[in-house]
């Protein structure tokens, strides 16, 4: 499995907040939910985003956002507009006064907004929870992504704008699913259509030396794998994969494996009930407590720790 498989692999949506937004002018939501993860694709009509100092990005139909939290952000008809509705943790929907919005604005089966017959709609799914989204995913996107309609298969996006206004049996867990795919379709895209802003694990993965390697070490992260077993495995010399490695990902091969495995170990203590004496056999430390000094000393946290605060 390649390195972006490994990590598209990871995201599980479960229970995800799905939306479909009908808007008319003017409109301006102010998003802080801190949500870890939360994708947008305009349906129809346009939006524009507004995410700290950066300048104001206007988004048309078809074209997809992704937002990586806990930064606040604000979606609107045009940059000028003050915000009217506040999107608060849990999906809380508030007026400038706090007072809540969920009543009046419902329009039907996970559709909101301020009017039936509008200019722009919005397609939404957030994951609320860091436990639902690989923690190395995250680190490789930016706080705001933007994939125009002409750079990625929209597609799905019209099977899932289908599927949200019904209430057949299994409907949450499939709209979950057609989630995870419209974000899967659209990170993947987004590393293709530009490679200098794809992480530079993502650009050595077509390597012919570094992308098998990295391949080896993301199927089979637990092996005691030394410098020299991993450079007899590609066919190179030890420094000449050091040399290579060190120059195209910034770090050297065990360093490298070391995050690898910590990276892991994160998401599975996020992400499932494995005690942390198996999750550390799961990616290669031979004992909890081996785990836990190396954990603590690259992360800042005990093992522990990072399950309480992510779980």
């Amino acid at each position: 499995m390649d390195t972006l498989s490994g990590l598209l692999d990871g995201p599980r949506a479960g229970g995800a907040f799905l939306l479909r937004s009908q808007l008319e002018p003017p409109w301006s939501l102010r998003i802080r939910d801190e949500a870890p993860l939360s994708i947008a694709v305009v349906a129809r009509g346009e939006a524009w985003v507004l995410s700290g100092s950066s300048e104001p990005t206007r988004l048309a139909a078809g074209d997809v956002m992704i937002a990586r939290g806990p930064e606040h952000y604000t979606v609107a008809d045009a940059p000028t507009t003050a915000p009217q509705v506040f999107i608060e943790p849990g999906q809380h929907c508030v007026d400038a006064d706090g007072t809540s919005l969920a009543d009046a604005m419902t329009l039907g089966t996970r559709t909101w907004g301020n009017a039936v017959d509008c200019a722009t709609w919005l397609v939404t799914g957030t994951y609320e929870t860091v436990r639902a989204v690989s923690d190395r995913l995250l680190r490789s996107l930016p706080t705001i992504l933007v994939l125009r309609a002409e750079e990625w298969n929209g597609r799905l996006v019209d099977v899932l704008c289908d599927e949200m206004t019904r209430d057949d049996l299994g409907q949450e867990v499939f709209l979950d699913r057609l989630l995870d795919l419209v974000l899967i379709e659209a990170v993947r895209a987004w590393f293709a259509a530009d490679a200098d802003r794809a992480p530079a694990w993502h650009r050595a993965s077509g390597d012919a030396v570094l992308g098998p390697a990295l391949r080896l070490l993301e199927d089979d992260v637990a092996r005691p794998w030394t410098l020299e077993s991993l450079a007899r495995e590609v066919g190179v010399s030890r420094a000449s994969l050091a040399r290579r490695f060190t120059a195209e990902l910034g770090e050297p091969p065990m360093t490298y494996l070391t995050r690898l495995r910590l990276d892991l170990a994160a998401d599975l203590l996020a992400q499932s009930d494995l005690t942390i004496g198996a999750v550390a056999h799961r990616v290669g430390y031979g004992s909890p407590f081996a785990l836990s000094a190396a954990f603590k000393r690259v992360r800042g946290v005990s093992p522990s720790r990072h399950r309480a605060m992510t779980g």
